[in-house]
């Protein structure tokens, strides 16, 4: 059997391996196997996106939960950042969200999360995959007296909202504030208005009627243009787009220029430095992060390192090292001293609290940093094998990295996530810097596509 956890839990289309009712069912038995424990009564809360693949899932979790002597608490649609919180906050053993993120409606995923509200390390999820291939767990059922019980949660919103407001500045206010809100008809749909609400704003929200079919459909942070272009209908002074889950945050000025993650972590890092809560001055970021943000840090004297791609490494980085936040050119973005994950409307509300800080307007506090050029070709692939092993697309590497020199970079990677290899290409034009990303992918196709 292959692998089912990759860099952001179990993920693939609906219906088909490994994102079956039986693999669920499966995955729901060996999560409460991995947190039960003698003399307690243990506990695991379920939430989702607005996939309709969400309910098949659901059911078939639960199943395995309570057939393990598990209890499990069913909170509904809530952001992914909203499960680690409640998990923590209830002191249960662990949470589930159900789940693919960005991906269209056709995929799901399962990520799961510890009693403390942080992604699961690689040995724990190893320890739930041994368990599914043993395929002995009918050998472990508890007595007819020991199963669980399923139950829903009705105040989970609620909590997390209060939760999300209360890492705003008191000081502030949203009053007179104009603020839009894509929600990708995803699971921020209902949280991130009534958040900004309640602070005060005037909301004006787009892309929140999901109906199972329509996440992140020409919509959310993969697709801020329609956020752009409504921040200027409006009026408005700040934008914001989420994922299909929630724990993205891409934002517009109020220009009608969309910032990338980079651009967000540069601006609050900049601020939190000048506040005095950049711990140990430094900041956590990727690999995919661009050019600009060294530069920019470099201008302002911060620190970074950089991790692979996946906020797990970011978050074990930031613990590791005391950073008080760290993130992805995505827009995955963690304040560690407000959550244990990444969260969209958090973020959100860290870029609208820079802003009332420095009483400045969001693109002026963009221009710490200038963004390089950037190419992203996305290559479905067949296999997967190491690509330093591959001389064809070594050479068509080496070439144009040879041409960029200090002015760009390269980075060919395998998506963690899906069937493909992601081409990266940084320069100082965006035609120099297309033509050879170009150059590179086909080469990527022609060897493994």
């Amino acid at each position: 059997m292959g692998k089912l956890f990759g860099t952001d839990g179990v993920r693939g289309v609906a219906n088909q391996y490994p994102m079956t009712a039986e693999m669920a069912l499966n995955i729901g038995r060996a999560t409460a196997l991995q947190f039960k424990r003698a003399g307690h009564a243990p506990k695991i809360i379920i939430g989702k996106d607005t996939r309709v693949s969400g309910y098949m899932i659901e059911n078939a979790l639960v199943s395995g939960i309570c057939s393990m002597g598990v209890d499990a608490i069913l909170v509904g649609v809530i952001p992914t950042p909203g499960i680690a919180y409640l998990t923590n906050s209830m002191r249960a053993d662990a949470g589930i969200v159900i789940s693919a993120s960005h991906n269209p409606f056709q995929d799901n995923g399962i990520k799961i999360f510890s009693g403390e509200g942080f992604k699961l390390p690689d040995e724990k999820e190893a320890a739930i995959e041994d368990m599914i291939f043993a395929n002995n767990m009918d050998k472990l059922h508890p007595s007819p007296t020991e199963l669980g019980k399923a139950y829903r949660m009705d105040d989970a919103r609620g909590r997390y909202i209060v939760f999300l407001k209360h890492t705003f500045p008191k000081e502030y206010t949203l009053e007179g504030m104009k603020i839009v809100l894509d929600c990708a008809n995803g699971a921020t749909y209902r949280v991130a208005p009534e958040t900004f609400l309640e602070l005060g704003a005037e909301v004006v929200t787009l892309f929140d009627q999901p109906n199972g079919r329509n996440i992140n459909v020409a919509c959310g942070s993969q697709h801020p243009e329609g956020l752009a272009q409504e921040v200027l209908r409006q009026k408005a002074d700040v934008g914001f787009a989420f994922d299909g889950d929630g724990d993205r945050c891409i934002a517009v000025d109020e220009t009608g220029t969309v910032l990338t993650g980079d651009q967000i972590i540069a601006l609050c890092a900049n601020v939190m430095k000048k506040g005095g809560t950049l711990t140990n001055n430094l900041v956590v970021r990727t690999v995919m992060s661009n050019i600009g943000l060294t530069v920019a840090f470099e201008k302002l004297g911060i620190d970074s390192i950089m991790t692979k791609v996946g906020d797990r490494y970011v978050l074990e980085e930031m613990q590791a090292r005391g950073s008080s936040i760290g993130g992805e050119d995505s827009g995955h973005i963690i304040y560690l001293k407000e959550h244990t994950t990444g969260d969209g409307i958090l973020t959100a509300l860290q870029v609208v609290a820079a802003m009332k800080k420095e009483v400045r307007p969001l693109s002026e506090l963009a221009r710490v940093m200038t963004v390089f050029p950037q190419s992203l070709i996305n290559v479905d692939t067949k296999s997967r094998p190491e690509i330093a092993t591959i001389p064809e697309i070594m050479t068509a590497i080496r070439e144009v990295e040879a041409g960029l020199g200090s002015q760009g970079r390269v980075l060919v990677r395998y998506s963690g996530t899906q069937n493909m290899c992601r081409v990266m290409v940084e320069g100082p034009t965006q035609e120099e810097t297309d033509r050879a990303c170009r150059k590179i992918a086909d080469a990527v196709k022609a060897a493994i596509g």
